[in-house]
């Protein structure tokens, strides 16, 4: 049989999901229904807004399948009536109970965006960073009951540079994750592609991000907080406390310098030169509260005389 003329289901909600959903239409594939979901608040006023994954399927007429979990009777009958061959799930957000990965003539296959079994879980792209990794990619895996566990069927893998960011690197990932699994797709249909079984003592959690993940310690050392805001940018941000207020970092170098935990040893066009419990980092880019990101250089040509050597900054909270 040939990928196009599998029934697939994608499920997917965020960006990176909504590009792996775009590759399998401009591939020409039956995609005969789309689960995301439900609509969320977002945005100062709240208002419900759907998914990136929502927007895509719309725009293409594509049906649309919003249930709050799978695992009421009757959404999984729903499922079943549209007899896929195949579902696709990239960055879902519900769980799949077995009755659910069941319902395929040929599974369950995701795409997720670690090199497993490192990092399994919600966060795998922040928690690379944030650990120093050098390398992370994608994997494309067949789907069972445990979190992230199933059979391998493709990877494809990218170095970590020095300055990505989590930003960066989500979207070299969502580049690379959906040509693998066009490919795997293809594999599949074929019955060409079987996978390679995870060994679980190599396995790490990705914890989810919250904003408590991203608060500045500065007794922790400069290297270990220069990934962490590498890491969080640009979600959920590294932030810390000036004369009481929030004060977001952007990005931040490692530079050499001494002194308390948190107090400014130097102020210059080039950054904020804060120490740390090792080491010290150089702040170049900060969004004071209400502002918009700028580079140190602007905020010391406005507030000169509001940073001062000898000040402390704050732990975030």
């Amino acid at each position: 049989m040939k990928s196009a003329d599998l029934r697939i289901v994608f499920a997917g909600t965020p960006e990176f999901a909504a590009a792996h959903l775009q590759a399998l239409l401009q591939a020409g594939l039956n995609i005969v229904a789309v689960y995301t979901q439900p609509d969320r608040p977002a945005g100062r006023g709240q208002r419900l807004t759907p998914s990136a994954v929502k927007q895509l399927a719309v725009q293409h007429a594509l049906p649309v399948y919003q249930p709050q979990t799978l695992r009421a009777a009757e959404a999984q009958a729903e499922l079943a009536a549209l007899q896929p061959d195949l579902l696709v799930v990239v960055a879902y957000g519900l769980i799949l109970p077995q009755a659910v990965l069941d319902i395929p003539r040929l599974g369950c296959i995701n795409s997720h965006a670690s090199l497993l079994p490192r990092w399994r879980g919600a966060a795998p792209i922040q928690r690379a960073i944030e650990a120093g990794d050098s390398e992370t990619g994608v994997t494309v895996m067949q789907m069972e009951a445990g979190l992230d566990t199933g059979p391998m069927l493709l990877k494809v893998s990218t170095p970590i540079s020095p300055d990505d960011t989590g930003g960066s690197l989500h979207d070299r990932l969502a580049e690379l994750g959906p040509p693998a699994v066009l490919q795997a797709i293809d594999g599949l249909a074929a019955g060409t592609l079987t996978g390679e079984i995870q060994d679980d003592s190599l396995a790490t959690y990705a914890h989810k991000l919250g904003k408590a993940d991203a608060r500045i310690d500065w007794d922790r050392p400069a290297t270990e907080l220069a990934l962490m805001i590498r890491a969080f940018n640009p979600w959920p941000l590294a932030h810390a406390l000036w004369q009481g207020q929030p004060l977001k970092v952007w990005n931040a170098e490692v530079e050499e310098g001494n002194g308390a935990p948190g107090e400014i040893l130097q102020c210059s066009r080039q950054g904020l030169l804060v120490a740390c419990g090792d080491q010290a980092l150089r702040l170049t880019r900060l969004q004071l509260p209400g502002g918009k990101p700028l580079a140190f250089a602007d905020l010391y040509n406005a507030r000169r005389d509001q940073f001062v050597p000898g000040q402390r900054l704050e732990n975030g909270r």
